[in-house]
């Protein structure tokens, strides 16, 4: 891709979602997601209706008058993006390729945590770490981020989800906000999944395509599987045929859905078709 077009793609994802994040997300992400604890802030005097537990009692006795100690809320934390970059993320029929759902959904969550003073961190997975960015701050450093979701070409285009789970339990060593965005169409993850989610934050966003859950009755079509390049002619004529791929669509989701809820993960389903605005902002404020 030309340097111009991509600052041109660039520009226009961050306007959409600098916007959804200042107007919508911003406030929502705050109440949501809160700090560590308490850090301490200053020492002032004491006034009516403190806690007496708070006061300070060395610079008291310093000064022969009551101070009390006072603290703030310790706002900063890390967001770790973890986003597939597998061959199956460039299928999308009605409105938009899975790629540019997560990448929206990326950039408008990492806006909304800048706005809060947050490291932003990613990790670019097929089944295996194609890219880690360490967590940061500032606009430049979300932009990086932005770019690379745009234009990145992986070596491989399978996909793994335990480990790109495994490799941010090992580098993200703090407790940290994490947003895993993928199709899901992997298995054998449970394991990897329970040990992040027991020291971090972890919601898992399903991006699916309507036509990944029902096939519709186009007759006998080739069908290429985008992660491994195989061909493979279907009967979509079939009641059969359709019936058996919705049933596997349908086991996917909820061993998604069962197992994030097991490990006391959130969860968002969103369809390429739908809007990821509502979705999110609804998380948000259930979570809150």
């Amino acid at each position: 891709m030309e340097t111009k077009e991509l600052l041109k793609k660039v520009r226009k994802v961050e306007i959409k979602t600098k916007r959804l994040s200042n107007n919508i997300f911003g406030g929502e992400y705050h109440s949501t997601f809160k700090g560590r604890g308490m850090t301490f802030s200053e020492v002032r005097g004491y006034e009516f209706g403190d806690d007496v537990r708070s006061i300070d009692w060395n610079v008291t006795a310093r000064y022969n008058a009551p101070f009390v100690k006072v603290f703030e809320e310790e706002r900063e934390l890390t967001l770790m993006l973890m986003v597939d970059v597998s061959g199956s993320k460039f299928f999308g029929t009605d409105n938009d390729l899975k790629k540019n759902i997560a990448t929206e959904i990326s950039a408008t969550l990492a806006f909304s945590a800048i706005q809060n003073n947050d490291k932003v961190g990613l990790i670019l997975f097929t089944d295996n770490i194609e890219l880690y960015i360490p967590p940061a701050k500032g606009r430049t450093h979300i932009l990086r981020i932005i770019r690379e979701l745009i234009e990145f070409k992986p070596k491989s285009k399978r996909t793994d989800i335990s480990t790109a789970l495994e490799f941010f339990s090992n580098v993200i060593l703090k407790k940290s906000i994490a947003f895993l965005l993928s199709d899901f169409i992997s298995k054998d993850y449970q394991k990897s999944l329970s040990i992040a989610s027991k020291k971090h934050d972890l919601t898992g966003i399903r991006i699916y395509d309507k036509f990944d859950e029902d096939i519709p009755n186009l007759g006998l079509i080739p069908m290429i599987d985008q992660e491994t390049d195989k061909v493979e002619f279907i009967d979509t004529g079939s009641k059969y045929v359709r019936k058996n791929y919705k049933i596997n669509s349908l086991k996917m989701k909820d061993e998604f859905q069962t197992t994030f809820k097991r490990n006391g993960s959130g969860t968002i389903n969103c369809r390429t078709d739908q809007s990821y605005v509502k979705l999110l902002l609804g998380y948000f404020k259930n979570r809150g």
